[in-house]
């Protein structure tokens, strides 16, 4: 049997490669960080400590827009969906919804 070599099947399947290839990121647009290799990125762990000694309770930190993305409560018991770069752990300025 030979096998029939189709363009457009052939140009899916070099697409979903590359699709494949990207990071898993689901960023939201609400803050984005230029932050390098996570190679030179400060854990989660760093970040949960400068934000407790401050008074804040941690409930969840992820990747988003090549930032970390904290919810927590803050200081004071409000709810606070914050930013930080990864690198620095400085607060990152977001966007309006």
């Amino acid at each position: 049997m030979t096998r029939h070599h189709h363009p457009i099947r052939q140009a899916l399947a070099s697409l979903a490669l590359v699709l494949c290839a990207l990071p898993a990121a689901h960023a939201t647009g609400l803050a984005t960080c230029d932050s390098g290799a996570k190679s030179g990125w400060q854990s989660t762990d760093v970040l949960t400590k400068q934000l407790t000694d401050k008074g804040w309770q941690v409930r969840r930190i992820k990747e988003d827009g090549g930032c970390y993305e904290v919810y927590a409560l803050d200081d004071k018991g409000q709810r606070v969906e914050a930013y930080f770069h990864p690198v620095t752990l400085a607060p990152v300025p977001t966007k309006a919804r």
